[in-house]
């Protein structure tokens, strides 16, 4: 057997390819010392190209505002010299924009974790609960007062593995079936969500608002005590990002087949969807719910590349450049009103979401006929 099915699509395994000594079409063989590495071709070359647009994207950031910034002025803030613009640029605009780069990138590896697990395109942290669960115990926290504001990512973690955990029970039942899987994910998010609302009604009026303001998503006021943990956590998933680019090869294959390559399969979803959730948790205390970007961003990843299996490092980057091109927006739309960015993100990605059901039920109806 060497064919696998990841988000109702066949495609060739490039593992099997590898473990057989053949390479396969497309891919090229890095090699440092002793290791070697699959690399496919297009994928580094779209990576490249996002890398260049994530670029522009945050040059773009840093020079619009109420007032324009020359690019070479951002250039000289950015290298440390001296700029007349360098409290704009480097005080007021680039904390914000790292936050966006460091959150974007969370959630776009985030996604394609549990997209990989989950096997299914409409599995994502926003929709199976993760995100909703870290919303949850953070706006609990900040209604009430239980913890500090410089401990709430810590709490949104606790509050998203909580949420994944409690849909991970509903949804096994001597095995994980995807369709199973997101099911019960949405219908965790939906009890979650009023769960949320419970709160805000309960807890301190101030405070309250301020949590509401919070759950739109948004890049306001955001400065680096926020962009601390998240830089912290992502260095820290670095070597379990390596990790996962090869493990997720496996998860992706089929129960029968993971079981012939002699690899443990649990195991390895087990550690891809903790990686996942962690991420899309930490994300989310930093920002605030980003809805669909993590469903967004493996998708369009994915499709850029045209691999087997959804590519982390083009997510990161896709991930990253959505928020920063979409809080751009959300901040001169409607200038002088400034949007949350997760206005503008869900938007975008709720009509991209009951496409992609239609597609999933049009396919499925296809093959049973």
């Amino acid at each position: 057997m060497n064919r696998t099915t990841t988000g109702g699509t066949s495609t060739a395994a490039p593992a099997l390819g590898a473990r057989a000594g053949v390479r396969p079409a497309g891919y090229a063989v890095v090699r440092a010392g002793r290791a070697s590495f699959l690399v496919h071709r297009r994928a580094v070359a779209v990576a490249a190209l996002l890398a260049v647009l994530l670029a522009v994207a945050v040059v773009l950031s840093l020079c619009i505002g109420e007032t324009f910034t020359s690019p070479v002025q951002v250039v000289d803030v950015l290298l440390g010299r001296p700029s007349p613009d360098e409290f704009v640029v480097g005080t007021l605009r680039l904390p914000r924009l790292v936050v966006g780069l460091l959150a974007g990138t969370a959630f776009g590896v985030a996604g394609a974790l549990v997209q990989t697990v989950a096997r299914n395109p409409l599995a994502s942290p926003d929709v199976i609960g993760v995100t909703h669960g870290a919303g949850a115990a953070t706006v609990a926290a900040m209604s009430f007062g239980l913890v500090a504001h410089t401990t709430l990512p810590y709490v949104s973690v606790a509050g998203g593995l909580g949420a994944a955990l409690l849909v991970y029970a509903f949804a096994w039942r001597g095995g994980m079936q995807a369709s199973r899987f997101v099911l019960i994910g949405i219908g965790v998010s939906i009890a979650l969500g009023s769960l949320t609302q419970l709160f805000l009604t309960k807890g301190d009026y101030l405070v309250a608002q301020q949590a509401k303001v919070w759950l739109t998503g948004s890049l306001n006021s955001r400065g680096y005590d926020q962009a601390a943990p998240l830089a912290l956590v992502l260095l820290v998933a670095v070597p379990a990002a390596l990790w996962a680019a090869r493990a997720q090869r496996g998860a992706s294959f089929d129960d029968d087949t993971a079981i012939a390559l002699g690899i443990r399969l649990d195991r390895v979803r087990l550690g891809l969807a903790l990686l996942g959730v962690v991420l899309a948790s930490v994300a989310t205390g930093a920002t605030g719910p980003v809805d669909f970007v993590a469903l967004l961003a493996p998708q369009i990843a994915r499709r850029l590349t045209r691999t087997a299996q959804i590519p982390l490092l083009s997510s990161a980057l896709t991930g990253a450049l959505v928020v920063v091109v979409a809080d751009l927006l959300a901040r001169r739309l409607f200038s002088p009103v400034e949007l949350p960015v997760g206005v503008l993100t869900a938007a975008v990605g709720a009509p991209y979401l009951m496409w992609l059901i239609a597609r999933t039920r049009s396919r499925s109806g296809g093959s049973s006929s």
